[in-house]
């Protein structure tokens, strides 16, 4: 039903509160006895039916703990007893707050809607040298598809024209456009900003990161979070007990006064049910955590369930990859030394080699050395896994590779050569030693700033876990001022070290990672994180929390949104309890009407719901 629609009913009905009270004020000689109960019953019917459906379901399973039961027993006696405009109102306001709870529920949903809206309900796709507009779901995988200036990216694929400019505000959480270039990968959802882009397919419609970010957030709504749980079981104890101190408020005072006025004691009680009923709790809790959810896909992180925030509010340690999660995951070449060879000439041969591989190694090289010459000879070339490449380049051989493809061609290494902490391409030609490439992974740019961000939020224990060389792996940590490091891991061994932390018990644990081999260790953290734009599907697939961008920063941004959605929760529990503590008191002594319990019920009701919403205008910087 839309949203609109479903305030006619409480509108109606607050025109005949209003219009009731102002006979009743000026003492309208007609509105008295019959005329006065129809047409407070018919405004309370109006818009407490769906109520009273509810508590009727609900009784039919035996169920009396829930505040449908509550609000109806409470209204429905203060009705009997001639209340009926502080009858209306109770149930009146009940149904506001519910509309408001709606509405804010409406708004942090907007940004996950909005991702619906994303979808585009075409796709141009090449089929026979034409272009044919289909469903996105028709699409297969490496076909190609055309998006024009303005559209949407149908389906995630390669950018295989020239470059664009893309916005992926929607999807990352970042609205900074970003420059893409032949051959690097574009999501569903994202925006062509400039010219038009051809890209081929790399997942099907159903698999792509749009769909998968869609299936994560709606799978996140069904997790509770330990807080939200405790309050469901409170309430089945909570209920009952309101019940028996209601029927002891009516009955108890028989027993020890002289003069007892069972109406004066009844309606005591009914204003106790009011004012008791815990609807502010089971409002403001689950708004407050699905807030914080909606805050997050805002900023580009996506929680699986609220469960996870509570965690990752909590953490004390955390355990990162090194390749792709706090670097970039691409080589780029740091020095280069030649020997017995011009620098010219060696880059110019090295070039001409490097660019008949598509290895990174290789394309890091060639990106560091530019074009060749179009007149130079390259022949026989032969590319050796996990050792590099052979050559003719102009007549004479080349060899460029490890060591081991040195020591395989008994080409001598000075013993002046150290590579220890990066890796190390060394090229021979004509059976002599030429000169060397050292390479070294990119450190991202907030990966800095992302560890003292950490430390400034308590996380007691940072460890850097790499599969690359130990000696690779410490001199990241160095750079990262990180503490421990442990390079040389395979995953069973990265899985092995989170498992031995977990096991301890000594607080909540968390590792980051975007490869497959990741899997296991973020499969077996208490928050496992995955870098979800870059990460492998298994990775995304058995993690927590995505990040969906490639920056290690929004893991801190994570956890001060679990913080603030926390305080935000928890605030909201200490001020009804609070509120209801003090007007059960006042009303078990006569001294709250009705009015007062609307005031104590779905006034504080009201006042956490807004105080839950201010989670998603804030900044999280």
């Amino acid at each position: 039903m839309n949203l609109n629609k479903q305030y006619i009913p409480a509108l109606l009905s607050a025109i005949l509160l209003a219009g009731g009270l102002l006979l009743e004020f000026f003492d309208a000689f007609f509105f008295a006895g019959e005329v006065l109960f129809i047409w407070y019953a018919a405004a309370y019917l109006i818009v407490g039916s769906p109520v009273l459906v509810k508590a009727g379901r609900e009784l039919a399973r035996f169920d009396f703990a829930n505040e449908f039961f509550l609000m109806s027993v409470a209204t429905l006696g203060a009705f009997i007893i001639g209340e009926y405009a502080e009858a209306l109102a109770v149930m009146l306001f009940y149904e506001v707050g519910e509309l408001l709870q709606e509405k804010a529920v409406h708004r942090a949903r907007t940004n996950i809607k909005a991702l619906l809206d994303l979808r585009p309900q075409a796709a141009t796709v090449k089929r026979n040298n034409r272009w044919h507009l289909v469903r996105p779901e028709d699409v297969e995988v490496n076909e190609h598809l055309l998006i024009r200036q303005g559209e949407k990216f149908p389906l995630d694929g390669t950018l295989v024209s020239g470059s664009a400019t893309v916005n992926t505000a929607a999807i990352t959480g970042e609205s900074k456009p970003s420059r893409m270039y032949p051959g690097e990968k574009v999501l569903a959802g994202s925006i062509n900003l400039d010219g038009i882009a051809e890209i081929r397919v790399n997942r099907r419609f159903e698999e792509s990161s749009l769909s998968r970010i869609l299936k994560l957030v709606e799978e996140a709504e069904q997790r509770k979070a330990p807080t939200e749980r405790f309050m469901r079981r409170f309430a089945r104890y909570y209920t009952p007990v309101v019940m028996a101190m209601a029927f002891a408020i009516t009955l108890m005072p028989w027993f020890f006064l002289d003069v007892y006025v069972f109406e004066e004691w009844i309606y005591r009680a009914f204003v106790f049910l009011v004012i008791a009923c815990p609807c502010a709790l089971y409002i403001s809790i689950p708004l407050g955590y699905f807030g914080g959810i909606g805050a997050a896909s805002k900023n580009g992180i996506l929680f699986k369930g609220a469960d996870f925030m509570d965690r990752l509010r909590d953490l004390r340690s955390i355990f990162i990859d090194k390749t792709g999660t706090l670097t970039k995951g691409t080589f780029s070449v740091k020095e280069v030394k030649a020997y017995d060879l011009q620098r010219e000439e060696l880059l110019i041969m090295a070039s001409a080699l490097e660019s008949r591989s598509s290895h990174p190694v290789a394309k890091a090289i060639t990106g560091f050395t530019g074009t060749y010459p179009e007149d130079t000879d390259i022949r026989e070339v032969v590319e050796i896994p996990a050792m590099g490449m052979t050559g003719i380049i102009n007549g004479r051989k080349m060899i460029m590779g490890n060591k081991k493809l040195m020591d395989k061609h008994n080409i001598a290494i000075p013993d002046e050569i150290q590579c220890l902490s990066s890796t190390c391409i060394h090229a021979a030609v004509g059976g002599n030693y030429a000169g060397f490439f050292i390479l070294a992974d990119e450190i991202k740019e907030d990966s800095k700033a992302t560890i003292l961000k950490l430390r400034r939020l308590g996380v007691k224990d940072i460890a850097l876990l790499s599969g690359d060389r130990h000696e690779i792996t410490m001199e990241i940590a160095s750079q990262l001022q990180i503490d421990h490091a442990h390079g040389d891991l395979l995953p069973e061994e990265k899985a092995a070290i989170v498992r031995e932390y977990v096991e301890k018990g000594e607080g909540y644990i968390a590792f980051a990672g975007d490869g497959i081999n990741d899997a296991p260790s973020i499969a077996g953290a208490d928050v496992g994180i995955a870098m979800g734009a870059m990460g492998s599907d298994l990775a995304i697939e058995t993690s927590d929390v995505v990040i969906q961008t490639d920056q290690p920063s929004k893991i801190a941004r994570a956890i001060l949104i679990s913080r603030e959605t926390n305080r935000i929760v928890w605030q909201n529990i200490r001020m009804v309890f609070i509120v209801k503590i003090l007007f059960l008191g006042l009303g078990a002594l006569g001294l709250a009407g009705m009015w007062e319990a609307v005031f104590a019920d779905m006034g504080v009701a009201l006042a956490a719901i807004f105080n839950a919403i201010r989670i998603q205008h804030k900044r999280f910087d």
